[in-house]
C-alpha cells in the first residue's frame, strides 16, 4: 500500500513489548486522577473494605473504584454497565486501573454504598483548588439542570393529571356501555355472547381502575405539595423547554467558577423552578470559594426580588434579567420596555394640562 501510512501487522510479535506507562501521555487527565486519589486518606473518608478482611474472597480496592467513578464523571459516562464496557477497551482505563475491570454491579454498589464518602471527596478537591488558587475570581455563574429519575410519568400523579386519567376511564366505560347495549340488541348468538363477555370483563377492570384513582386522589390532596411519584418518591413532575417534554426527575443546581470552569457547589433539588435557589446556592459557592464578596451571574429563571435581596444582605451582588412578564407583547400592544420616562418633559406636559 505505498503512498500511504501503514499500520503495523497485528501477528507480529515484538521481543520487548512496550508498557502501558508509553500509551497514556504525560498531560493525560488520567494522571490527575491517579495522583489524587493516591492522596487520599480513603478510611477517614469514611470508604467501606478501606481496610481489608481477613476472610473471603479479596475485594476491589475503593481506590480503584473511585478513579474508575470520576473518570467516568469527567469523561460523561455516568452509566455503570458503560464503564464496565470502558475498562475492558479504553487504554486511559487499562492504566488507571492496573488493567481490573470489575462487573457493572460492583460499580454500582460502591456508588450506592459510598455516597457521603464520594461526597467528601469532592469536598477534598474544592479544598484543593482553593489551595491551589484556582478560586482567584470572586465570580461565578449558577443554572440548573433536570434529570429524569428513575420513574415513568404513568406513575407520578398531579391534581391535574388524575382528573385527565379519571376522564379518560369514564369514557372508556361509556364507550364499552354504549357497545354492550348495542350487543344486547343484536340476535343472540356464540360470537355476540363471547362479546358480550369480554365487554363486561372490561368494564369491570375499569371499575376497579376508578377506584384506584379515587384513592389516589384522596392521597394526592394529602401530599404536602399535592404530588406523588410511586416509584421514586422524591421525584416530582418538572416542565422543560421543550412543549409537552416534561418529566419526572430532579433540578440539579450548580454554581461554577467563571475562570476555570470548575464546579464549586452544587445541590439536588426536587423543586421544578429555579427561583428560590439563588441565595442559597450563592452562600455555599461563597463559603466554599472562601471570598468576603462574590458576584454571582444567573439567568432570568432565576429572578426575585426576596432572593436578590437576601443575596444583597449576605455581601452578594447578583447579576440577573428581569423578566418579561407583561402580557401585552403577546396581545400585539406595547409593552412597559417601550416606553422611556423622560422627567423633564412630564413637568412641561403637567404645567400645560393644569393651564
Amino acid at each position: 500500500m505505498g503512498r500511504y501510512v501503514d499500520g503495523l501487522d497485528r501477528r507480529q510479535r515484538f521481543l520487548l513489548p512496550e508498557s502501558l506507562d508509553d500509551y497514556v501521555d504525560e498531560n493525560n487527565p488520567v494522571r490527575v486522577i491517579d495522583v489524587f486519589v493516591e492522596a487520599l486518606d480513603l478510611t477517614a473518608l469514611g470508604f467501606g473494605r478501606a481496610v481489608p478482611a481477613e476472610t473471603g474472597r479479596p475485594s476491589y480496592h475503593p481506590a480503584v473504584l473511585l478513579k474508575l467513578y470520576l473518570y467516568g464523571y469527567l469523561n460523561r459516562i455516568p452509566s455503570s454497565r458503560r464503564l464496565e464496557r470502558e475498562a475492558q477497551r479504553n487504554l486511559e482505563l487499562v492504566w488507571l486501573t492496573g488493567r481490573l475491570a470489575p462487573d457493572f454491579k460492583t460499580i454500582a454498589d460502591f456508588r450506592r454504598d459510598n455516597g457521603p464518602a464520594i461526597r467528601a471527596t469532592c469536598r477534598q478537591f474544592v479544598m484543593l483548588c482553593r489551595k491551589l488558587d484556582l478560586f482567584s475570581e470572586a465570580l461565578v455563574a449558577i443554572d440548573g439542570s433536570k434529570f429524569k429519575a428513575v420513574n415513568a410519568r404513568d406513575k407520578n400523579f398531579t391534581p391535574a393529571k388524575l382528573q385527565r386519567r379519571i376522564e379518560q376511564v369514564e369514557e372508556s366505560i361509556a364507550r364499552y356501555m354504549a357497545a354492550m347495549d348495542t350487543a344486547d340488541r343484536q340476535e343472540e348468538g356464540e360470537a355476540v355472547s363471547s362479546k358480550s363477555v369480554r365487554l363486561k370483563e372490561k368494564i369491570e377492570t375499569l371499575k376497579e381502575q376508578m377506584q384506584q384513582l379515587r384513592a389516589m386522589e384522596a392521597a394526592i390532596k394529602a401530599a404536602p405539595d399535592q404530588q406523588i411519584s410511586l416509584t421514586d418518591p422524591d421525584a416530582r413532575s418538572m416542565a422543560t423547554s421543550g412543549k409537552g417534554t416534561g418529566i419526572v426527575g430532579y433540578n440539579v443546581q450548580t454554581a461554577v467558577d467563571a475562570k476555570h470552569h470548575l464546579i464549586v457547589a452544587h445541590e439536588v433539588t426536587n423543586v421544578g423552578h429555579d427561583r428560590t435557589q439563588l441565595a442559597n446556592m450563592a452562600r455555599q459557592a461563597k463559603d466554599v470559594m472562601g471570598h468576603t464578596e462574590l458576584t454571582v451571574l444567573a439567568d432570568r429563571g432565576y429572578f426575585s426580588g426576596w432572593e436578590i435581596h437576601a443575596c444583597e444582605q449576605a455581601g452578594i451582588v447578583p447579576y440577573v434579567p428581569k423578566p418579561l412578564t407583561s402580557g401585552a407583547k403577546f396581545d400585539g400592544r406595547f409593552g412597559k420596555q417601550d416606553f422611556v420616562y423622560l422627567p423633564k418633559r412630564t413637568s412641561i406636559v403637567a404645567q400645560r394640562v393644569s393651564t
